[in-house]
C-alpha cells in the first residue's frame, strides 16, 4: 500500500523524486489520445480514464504516475470512429514509438527499473509493444539488464462479473464499445462535469465489412462517432468498474514484480 508519498511525478521536485529512487518504485505511464468520443464525451476521454485509474492503482502500490501522453495513434474507423472527426489529433506510428522510447530510456537513466505502460486507447497497443522492445534493446546495449516493462489496457481487467453489470443483455463487441456504455459509465462516475448527459446517443451498432478499404469507406460510421449505444450507461456501472479493476490491477502488478 502507499506510504502517503506523492503519486504524480509532475507534482514532485527533482529532489523528492530522487529520494524515492532507492525504493525501486513502479512508474506508471498513462498513454491515451485526443480523439472524438461522440456528442457526449470530451476529446480527452482516453487520457482521463487511464490517468485516473493509474493514480488509484499507484496509491495502492506506492507507485509513481508519470505525466500522461495525451496523443496517440490514429483513430481507426472500426474501433474509434476514425481520424476524420474534427478535434481528433493523432501521431504517426513512428512518432509515437519514438516518444515512448525516449521517455522509457530517460526513466531508466534515472534508475527506474519497473515501468508500466498504461494504455487507454486501443489503437496504441502494437506501438507500445514496439517502444518497449526497442527501449529494452537500448538499455541492454548500455549494460542495463534489470528493466521490466509491462503493457496493459485497463479494460482488459474487466471481469466477467463486471461485464454482466455493464451489459446485462450481453456485450456486442469491445471494439464497438468506443464512447459507449463502459467509457460513458466510468466518465459519469469520475468526471460527470464533462459528460453531456442529454446528448448520450442511442442507436444500432455500426456494421462494418470484414475487410478494410483504403481510403476508408466512411459510410458505415455513425455520424455522431459512437459505434454502439451508450444509453444504458450509469455512474453506478462506472463505480463498479473502478471498484473491481483498480484492486485487481494493483494486485497483478505487485504479484508480477514480487515474483
Amino acid at each position: 500500500m502507499s506510504d502517503g508519498a506523492a503519486v504524480r511525478l509532475a507534482d514532485m521536485t527533482w529532489m523528492e523524486f530522487a529520494e524515492r529512487l532507492p525504493s525501486n518504485p513502479i512508474v506508471l505511464l498513462p498513454i491515451g489520445s485526443t480523439e472524438q468520443h461522440g456528442p457526449h464525451l470530451p476529446l480527452a476521454t482516453d487520457a482521463i480514464l487511464p490517468e485516473e485509474i493509474a493514480l488509484r492503482v499507484a496509491e495502492r502500490i506506492g507507485g509513481i504516475v508519470a505525466p500522461t501522453l495525451s496523443y496517440g495513434y490514429k483513430s481507426q474507423p472500426k474501433t474509434g470512429g476514425g481520424n476524420h472527426f474534427p478535434g481528433t489529433i493523432s501521431l504517426d506510428a513512428s512518432t509515437l514509438i519514438a516518444l515512448m522510447r525516449d521517455i522509457i530510456n530517460d526513466l531508466c537513466r534515472h534508475g527506474i527499473r519497473r515501468i508500466v505502460l498504461f494504455d487507454g486507447h486501443m489503437e496504441n497497443q502494437w506501438f507500445i509493444t514496439e517502444a518497449a522492445d526497442l527501449a529494452i534493446r537500448d538499455q541492454r546495449r548500455e549494460g542495463v539488464n534489470d528493466v521490466t516493462i509491462l503493457k496493459l489496457g485497463y479494460w482488459e481487467f474487466i471481469s466477467a462479473q463486471t461485464e454482466e453489470i455493464l451489459f446485462p443483455d450481453g456485450l456486442i463487441s469491445w471494439a464497438l464499445e468506443h464512447a459507449a456504455v463502459m467509457e460513458t459509465s466510468v466518465m459519469l462516475h469520475l468526471r460527470p462535469d464533462l459528460v453531456r448527459a442529454d446528448r448520450i446517443p442511442d442507436g444500432p451498432p455500426a456494421a462494418f465489412p470484414l475487410f478494410d478499404p483504403y481510403p476508408f469507406d466512411l459510410r458505415p460510421i455513425p455520424a455522431h462517432g459512437v459505434l454502439s449505444s451508450a444509453a444504458s450507461a450509469t455512474a453506478e456501472k462506472g463505480r463498479a468498474v473502478l471498484a473491481q479493476v483498480v484492486p485487481d490491477i494493483a494486485r497483478a502488478l505487485q504479484d508480477h514484480f514480487a515474483a
